[in-house]
């Protein structure tokens, strides 16, 4: 089967755990005999891909596949885009264009099964696709407008984008229930035409070789053999991420138990915001914000760690939490996380409600017996599905939509 994927990212030229998914469910697919044409909007080695055809629709850069609004000097901007005019791509739409030209010019060439779009920065470049061949096309939703808007309005262009991705789709899978319940709810789209196939751990990181670095993080080390207990969280400071409601769970939990220490891991548009409240709270010296992290550093924040919190507020599933459990931490997850469907042994609160989440951080601190059940639990439950298992149902949903139109 020939299938012509259309993604934004991948590893390791990504931000997120969109391309981290993308990569995985490929590979995957090529394991079941798939011909994949992956096509990104940038230029960059993809050395240790060579299941499929990784397709560079532009010249950029990887970083400035968002548009160039970060960047103010033609400098940096002529280092970035070699080969193009600055002014040519000032905007994720600017990119978005140059990709869907691109493709068109692809597609005379080859000649697909099916068009899988990843999200809405794709979903114009898959509906131009179908138009021009015919074939299917499945959308996958790894999280809409609404999520990264914190369920508030959000974008309207994005959201007219994704209605007409989702209107145009022959199918959609959505990586949660919740995020199902999202699509039907805001969108109007039929509960027929939406299939879940949740994610799993990423396939590397899984059997790849760890060793904790005992250099990196001392003092949370040292606070770990004083009695703390260390709470993190990782991920983008932003809205949909509930961290503001974290904080302010921590000043509860911290007054019934000072020995606590939390870490925020990660960068975004709330930092100043939020150092600046962890002030106000008077708990900066119960506060640590590592910055952006990746790789090792952030292996070994999940190693160092003993309760780990995802508070967003609308989380269409959440890697991370998959990788903290991995490395032995105890889960504490919103019920508004897609991952907290498939995860039963965790601790789970509605994520606004911020004593609640205190009242569970201080018990998981305070009752080693409950920590251990936690994190014994969890590995069975996540290991329950395989990235292999995550391509045969891709593929039904392939051949369903592709028997479909050969009946018409």
């Amino acid at each position: 089967m020939k299938i012509l994927m259309l993604g934004w990212e991948l590893p390791p030229h990504n931000s997120g755990g969109l391309g981290v998914a993308c990569l995985n469910m490929a590979r995957a697919l090529c394991r079941e005999g798939a011909d994949i044409d992956f096509v990104i909007p940038y230029t960059a080695e993809h050395s240790e891909i060579d299941f499929m055809n990784v397709i560079s629709a532009t010249e950029l850069d990887p970083i400035y596949r968002y548009g160039g609004g970060a960047y103010d000097g033609y400098k940096i901007a002529e280092k970035i885009i070699p080969t193009a005019v600055a002014d040519q791509y000032m905007s994720i739409r600017d990119v978005q264009k140059s990709y869907q030209k691109y493709l068109i010019k692809h597609l005379s060439d080859f000649n697909p099964d099916v068009i899988h779009a990843h999200d809405w920065l794709t979903y114009e470049a898959g509906m131009t696709a179908k138009k021009m061949l015919g074939k299917p096309l499945i959308v996958h939703v790894h999280a809409t407008e609404f999520d990264r808007a914190g369920m508030h309005a959000g974008n309207p262009l994005i959201h007219e984008i994704e209605y007409e991705g989702l209107m145009m789709a022959d199918e959609i899978i959505a990586v949660s229930e919740s995020t199902k319940r999202i699509i039907h709810e805001k969108y109007h789209i039929p509960l027929s035409k939406i299939d879940v196939v949740y994610n799993t751990l990423d396939e590397g990181y899984d059997r790849a070789a760890y060793r904790f670095d005992n250099n990196l993080y001392r003092y949370l080390l040292h606070l770990k053999s004083n009695g703390y207990t260390i709470v993190s969280t990782v991920g983008r400071f932003t809205i949909q991420k509930g961290l503001h409601y974290l904080m302010n769970a921590a000043a509860l939990a911290i007054h019934e138990n000072p020995q606590l220490m939390f870490v925020f891991a990660g960068d975004g548009e709330e930092r100043n915001d939020l150092i600046a409240e962890a002030a106000r709270l008077g708990i900066s010296r119960n506060v640590i914000f590592t910055g952006f992290i990746r790789g090792r550093k952030l292996r070994d924040i999940y190693a160092v760690t003993d309760v780990f919190v995802m508070s967003s507020v609308s989380e269409p599933f959440g890697l991370t939490a998959l990788e903290a459990a991995h490395h032995g931490d105890a889960l504490i997850l919103s019920n508004q996380s897609g991952v907290s469907e498939i995860i039963w042994s965790a601790l789970k609160y509605d994520a606004w409600d911020t004593r609640k989440l205190a009242e569970e951080i201080v018990a998981v601190s305070r009752q080693t017996a409950l920590r251990e059940a936690l994190t014994q639990n969890v590995r069975n439950e996540y290991h329950q599905i395989s990235w292999d298992d995550i391509a045969k149902k891709c593929l039904k949903i392939y051949n369903k939509n592709i028997n479909k139109r050969g009946l018409i």
